[in-house]
């Protein structure tokens, strides 16, 4: 691996190393409340600077999914899910970075060469941050054909704009996840500050524009080889997936709370909702509580099933683990919207400012504008109807 250049110049010698998962959740809850301080309620319109991203990368959570064999620890998938709904609570923005980074590492965990998980493990280890881009997506079907990726001598040239992740600027690798010129599908690193790629990012969506950027074939892993046997990583995007929608939505629902408790005591709405808002206030929170308590269950539950699959990798326990993690992004997904459509209704109906319609702009937006729980319920029925086992890619 040493034709990938190697910045000494990065390496963080400050980055903490987490022996356990209690550790790893007391490290979240802390990063956590540093960036809603820094963000508090109505107010995540913010743009974020490079601090935020390495105090993440110095706090060690990135290199929690590297295997015990080459330098890691052993954490759960219910471990990995809660700490990422943590983070997404705190900052959306920040939450996606950490899904794409934790599903680069499991893509290159399970068809990664030898060399390429000591030395990628070895940059995850010192802090580096993954983030994958792919061509956007329609709801239908996944389509890559803006990325082109085609072989030229021993290696491979990429052309064209990949988006996925907002912030990408601040990813030390971009991970381009695009159809080679063989129609099959790969992820080729790409380490910032190569010459001829370039990122852009704003509040809500992320861009790597690469011209004729050269990839030599060992920073190449082979995508495909994951959906052509048995493999729990289409299953652990979906969790990851989920479980930043519901630290979106529990984000949301705090919002919801404060929102209604503003309108309570504001004099325009007078004495009657003092203390505890009116009836249909009251029952809207129930149902958002209850879905809430219903979603996290769900990931822990899919969770548990993906350890299932990582550990004994066959069919039935890839396709337990598969089904699970897709009934928890439908649920996610939706108490993700309905929160925000509480929210938006609030907004009409109150006085409570313009911080309102700044969060109802600046919140993450993904499940909006990505309705999965559409293809989610087809393919679950599916199964369930005609005994189609659904697709590991589902989600992907």
């Amino acid at each position: 691996m040493d034709r990938i250049p190697h910045a000494t110049g990065r390496i963080r010698q400050l980055t903490a190393r987490l022996a356990s998962e209690e550790e790893v959740i007391a490290t979240s809850n802390q990063f956590a409340s540093r960036l809603r301080e820094k963000s508090p309620t109505f107010d995540q319109y913010r743009r974020l600077s490079g601090n935020e991203f390495e105090a993440l990368s110095q706090s060690g959570l990135l290199a929690i999914t590297v295997p015990p064999e080459y330098g890691g620890i052993d954490i759960s998938n219910t471990v990995l899910a809660k700490i990422t709904a943590i983070i997404s609570e705190a900052d959306a923005r920040i939450g996606r970075i950490v899904e794409s980074h934790f599903y680069i590492l499991e893509a290159l965990r399970t068809d990664g060469t030898e060399e390429q998980k000591r030395f990628f493990f070895g940059r995850a280890l010192a802090g580096d941050r993954f983030v994958g881009v792919s061509t956007e997506r329609d709801s239908e079907a996944a389509t890559y054909e803006e990325l082109k990726i085609t072989r030229d001598g021993l290696g491979y040239r990429v052309n064209g704009r990949g988006r996925d992740v907002a912030n990408v600027a601040f990813a030390d690798w971009i991970s381009i996840v695009a159809l080679n010129d063989e129609d099959r599908l790969i992820i080729s690193f790409i380490q910032h500050g190569t010459e001829g790629a370039r990122t852009v990012s704003d509040h809500a969506s992320g861009a790597a524009v690469l011209d004729n950027v050269y990839i030599h074939a060992d920073a190449v892993v082979a995508h495909h080889k994951s959906f052509e046997r048995p493999t729990a990583v289409g299953a652990l995007g979906q969790i990851l997936d989920a479980s930043v929608d519901l630290g979106v939505a529990r984000r949301r629902f705090a919002d919801v709370i404060a929102v209604i408790k503003m309108r309570s005591r504001s004099p325009a709405y007078g004495r009657a909702h003092e203390s505890s808002g009116d009836a249909r206030s009251l029952t809207r929170v129930g149902e958002l509580a209850v879905q809430l308590e219903a979603a996290t269950a769900l990931i822990e539950s899919a969770g548990l099933k993906a350890d299932i699959a990582q550990i004994e990798t066959t069919q039935e326990n890839v396709t337990a683990a598969t089904l699970a993690a897709g009934a928890a992004k439908v649920l996610t997904s939706e108490i993700a919207i309905d929160a925000y459509e509480t929210l938006i209704e609030l907004a009409a109906a109150s006085s409570v400012g313009s911080g309102l319609d700044r969060l109802c702009h600046a919140t993450d937006t993904r499940a909006l504008q990505y309705p999965a729980h559409r293809k989610y319920h087809a393919a679950l029925g599916n199964y369930h109807l005609n005994g189609v086992t659904p697709s590991s890619t589902l989600g992907v």
